[in-house]
Formats: C-alpha cells, structure tokens, sequence
C-alpha cells in the first residue's frame, strides 16, 4: 500500500541528511502512522546503530556471564581459605548453597524486572540492573568473615543481590535487541548479544590463568589445598577477590549507554500510546541519536488520537484471558518448559566444570599452584572447543535454518550424547570425556541455548513481551536451581577416599531424560526467523481484538478486517510479500 509521504526525502532533507521531521505528518491515522514507522526499523539496513545495540546489551551478557561461571573457580578458592583446616575445602552443602543463590536471585530479578519493564518502560528499567550488579560484586569482594557470620552467608547474600541484576538483564536485553533490530538478521543480533556469554566464561577462565600466574611463587609454597596456608593462603584470598572484583569492570563502562538509551518505539507506541514520540525515536535511533524530540503541538494531537489506536492495553484481566486461550498459553508453555529443560542439564554441567576437568585429568598436579592452574587453563579450553563456536554457529545460521529446527536438533543430538555419556562413563578414558564434554558444549549453544533466549523475544505481544521473558527464563532458572540442589550432588553419593563422585554417571542419565523432554517443549514454539514482530503477534488468537491495524489487512472494499467479536488478522503475509 503506496503511502504519500513516506520512503522520499521531505522538506529540508537533503542527500546526505534525511529529515525525519514530517515524514507520514500527512497520514492521519494513528495506525497507519505507526505501521509506516515501525516498517522503518524492520526494513532498515544493517548500519551502526545496529552494531550500537548489540555491543551495549552485549556488554551485560559478557558480565553475567563472568560472574555466574566464575563460581566453580570461586567456591574452591574460598574453601582453601575459610573452609576445614584439615581439607581445604567448604562442605557440598555450603558449596551448593553459593552456587544456587544467584540462581535464586536471577528468578526473583527475571520475573520482576521482565514484569517492569512492561508496565514502566523498558528504558527506565535498563541500567538500573547493572547498578544492582556492580555494587553486589564490588560487596563481594570486600566480603570477610566475622564472629557474627561466616563467610559463605555473607557471600551468599550478595549474590542473591547480584542474582536479581543478572536476572533483570535477561528479558531487558533481549527485548530492547529484538524491538529495534531489523526483521531480516534480528535473530543473528539478538544471538550476538547472548554469544557474549562465551567470552565472559572465557574471561573469567582467562581472569583466573592470569592470577595463578602472578602468585606462582606463593602457590608453589604447598601441595595440597590443605596444608595451604601463610603466604600461600593469603595468596587465594587476594586471588578470589580480585577475580570477583574484575567483573564490575565492563559492567561500569556499559553502563551510560544503557542509561542513556531511547525507549524501544513499540513500547512508545503499543503501551504508552504516545504516536508521536514514537516517531521520532525512530528517526533518532536511526541516525544515532539518543531519543526523539517532538513538536508539542503534534505530540498532544497524536495523544489525542491515540484512542483509535487498535493495540489492545494491558491489564491483568487481559493477561489471563490472553494466554488462558490454548493456542497463545502454549507457545508460552513451550519456550518456558524447553528453558526449564535445558537449564537443568547446561547449569548442572556448567557450575561443575572443575568437577567434571578433576574427573578429566585436569584438576590434578603436584603443587596448588599447578592444580589451580590446570584448572583454569582447562576452562579455558573447554569454552573455546566447545562453548564459543556454539554459539557463533548459532549466530551465523540463525536467520536462514531458523529457530525452531536448530532448537530440536540440539535436544536430539544432546540426548544422545548423554546418553553415550551416562552409560559408559566407567569406561571412557580422560580424552573421550574431554570429547564429550566438548561436544556437549557445542550443542547446548548451537542449539537450545541460544534459542530459548531468542524466541520469547519475539513470538509475545509487545504488551506482555518482556513479562513472558521473563517468565520463560525464570522457569529455566528454576531448573539450574534443581538442578545444583538436588541433581547435581547427587554425584557424591556412596563418595570413598579414592572415588569422589561415583555416581556420576547417573547424574549424566537424568540430564539425557531432559533433554529428551524438550523436544516435545520445542514442537509447541512457532518459528520466527525473517517474520515482523506486528506478524508473530498477529498469528495470536486474539479473542476479537486486533492486535495492530497494520496486520488487520484492508480488504478489496478497502476497509479493515477488523469487526467486533471477529478474529483480526486476514492473510498477514500479503503485505510481507
């Protein structure tokens, strides 16, 4: 539908500047004025401030990332320091209750910010969660034991602090990546924002590498965890504060342009309902600007006619009747339970990387400081085998494979892995586990990993968006909680002197059941590569409201197909195509 007004430069523009400023002021309707500007963004070319998006929401990946997986390396450094003088190490429970709690706080933070930002705005939330991390992680460092609490309550408080913030990044991130990107390559952005969790578990192994080696003469001081002690020991203090400490960095040069970025027009037009302010966030979005400044005359006037805006508002009765119908409630039901699912193995797994590189062959050696070294360059290796071309598979096939096939082969091929895993786990040498866990790595982030983070960004309604997010991700939270409080210990069971963990290998066979569960989740999720937002929220039973006029197509008599206690959507590829 050719529309005067829009796609040519309007008065006062020239070749080099476009001017935004009355491009659609003839269209009157508010619908159709706001179809004209979100096509803006769905068919802008890839440019800068795509790039822009990505790097800043990239930015709080890499250091939820850093501090979520620097835990295994965290809780071993704190039982040389404060745990059983005889062991040098904390208790399984004390060690479970560390990992779990920022878990426990990324549910609280997922759940509460993904509903915040739905009902105040996105851009009001964003930044306000990385404040909360940067000063749980600064706390952390400064953490110490007293004889009024141990060390492991206090660091476990913070990170329940710190929890909340990584949880509030999820849905944030993901929604400000996908509400400004362009249909064609949003889900190769939205991947590039999540793949910056590779570096950040690369980074903390590399963090760590780096700290044994500038206390190399201390740690050659003893041979054991236990009889570290002296100057050995007040090594591994400095070294875990360090560690911690260094993960407020990159949160605190992310921050301004968090603080500063516009709000995502799609809130600005579907909750605020401000037409006006919407366009112009486009057009300063566009031309890398930090939000729009409209006319005041034409932004009351727009407000005026906003009534006619076809968006249904959001309220909790709407919620509830929305996603009470089968048909909305199971795609719901399908990327939290496929994120529940996975979660339980790919945290179980991840948080016990030391265990797993200790049962490899790579937590071993003559001094701390060889054993503590191994260890991290084990990390190390691990990330980048396995865990960071997984996800850059994932960015780079994203858009064309699409979401849903990836999401089901990685459940298939990760069944069969643990299976392979679980049921010859006696038997496999160090090099086939180390193969395993590779493989296994590779799979979760060129796979389900990636997209369970991806397509609850897209398939809800801009209304609920964030709030299904977070919901979707708070149910995966829920499952690395199971998963290291009740599965994941469970590898101790029967534990002797000489064998740490024999039961292993059925821990390895809960992980296979599953991932064999998520394949039946997977098949519940739409696909959404290359579709706009406006269309996977039209493909919605509505229950008699038109979700936008822009996909409530005109019909031949050129009226909308949009009637009281009809279903709105005619054909919504025809305007696509």
């Amino acid at each position: 539908m050719a529309v005067k007004g829009a796609g040519h430069l309007t008065s006062g523009g020239n070749s080099a500047f476009h001017n935004f400023h009355n491009d659609f002021a003839d269209v009157e309707d508010p619908n159709e004025r706001r179809r004209l500007a979100l096509a803006e963004i769905d068919k802008a070319p890839f440019g800068w401030y795509h790039v822009r998006a990505c790097v800043v929401a990239g930015v709080g990946f890499f250091t939820d990332s850093y501090d979520i997986f620097a835990v295994s390396l965290l809780t071993i450094m704190i039982g040389i320091v404060y745990g059983h003088p005889k062991k040098g190490a904390i208790t399984t429970p004390q060690d479970t209750a560390i990992k779990v709690a920022t878990s426990a706080g990324t549910v609280i933070g997922q759940f509460g910010f993904g509903a915040l930002a739905d009902i105040v705005g996105r851009k009001r939330m964003y930044g306000l969660e990385l404040i909360l991390i940067i000063f749980a992680t600064l706390a952390q460092s400064l953490s110490g034991a007293g004889p009024g609490g141990s060390i492991v309550g206090i660091l476990i408080f913070w990170r329940v602090l710190m929890g909340i913030g990584i949880g509030g990044d999820y849905p944030l991130s993901s929604i400000i990546t996908s509400e400004f990107a362009t249909t064609k390559w949003r889900g190769a952005m939205m991947g590039a924002v999540f793949a910056m969790q590779g570096f950040g578990q690369l980074a903390g192994a590399l963090v760590m590498l780096f700290l044994v080696l500038g206390f190399k003469e201390s740690l050659l001081t003893a041979k054991t965890y236990a009889t570290c002690t002296g100057v050995c020991g007040l090594a591994v203090d400095r070294m875990w504060r360090s560690l911690v400490g260094i993960g407020a960095v990159p949160a605190c040069i992310a921050l301004y342009y968090r603080l500063t970025i516009p709000e995502t027009p799609r809130y600005t037009f579907d909750v605020a309902r401000d037409v006006e302010k919407a366009r112009t966030d486009v057009a300063a979005y566009m031309s890398g600007k930090h939000e729009g400044k409209p006319d005041e005359v034409a932004q009351a006037q727009a407000r005026r006619a906003s009534v006619a805006l076809e968006v249904p508002k959001a309220s909790w009765k709407d919620f509830f009747r929305f996603y009470g119908k089968w048909k909305n409630g199971k795609i719901l039901l399908g990327t939290a339970g496929s994120w529940f699912f996975l979660d339980v193995a790919f945290y179980g797994l991840g948080l016990n990387s030391s265990t797993v590189l200790t049962a490899i062959g790579y937590g071993t050696g003559p001094t701390v400081y060889k054993i503590l070294y191994n260890l991290a360059a084990g990390n190390c290796i691990l990330v980048c085998a396995g865990a960071i071309p997984g996800y850059w598979l994932s960015v780079a096939t994203i858009d064309t494979v699409g979401r849903k096939p990836i999401q089901l082969m990685g459940f298939i091929i990760l069944t069969i892995l643990f299976i392979v895993w679980g049921f010859s786990y006696k038997h496999l040498s160090g090099h086939s586990h180390l193969a395993l866990y590779v493989l296994v790595q590779l799979f979760f982030n060129f796979g389900p990993n990636a997209t369970t983070f991806i397509v609850p960004g897209e398939c809800f309604p801009t209304r609920y968006r964030s709030t299904s997010h977070g919901i979707s991700a708070g149910c995966g939270k829920i499952g690395s909680i199971i998963a290291q409080a009740a599965i994941a210990p469970l590898r101790t069971r029967g534990a002797t002197s000489k064998v740490a963990n024999p039961w292993q290998n059925h821990v390895m066979q809960i992980y296979s059941l599953f991932m064999f569960l998520g394949i039946f989740t997977t098949l519940l999720i739409p696909e959404t590569k290359r579709i706009t937002l406006e269309q996977l929220a039209g493909e919605y039973d509505m229950g008699g409201e038109s979700i936008t006029s822009g996909h409530a197509e005109q019909s031949t008599n050129g009226k909308m197909v949009v009637e009281d206690g009809s279903d709105t959507v005619a054909n919504p590829t025809e305007e696509h195509k």
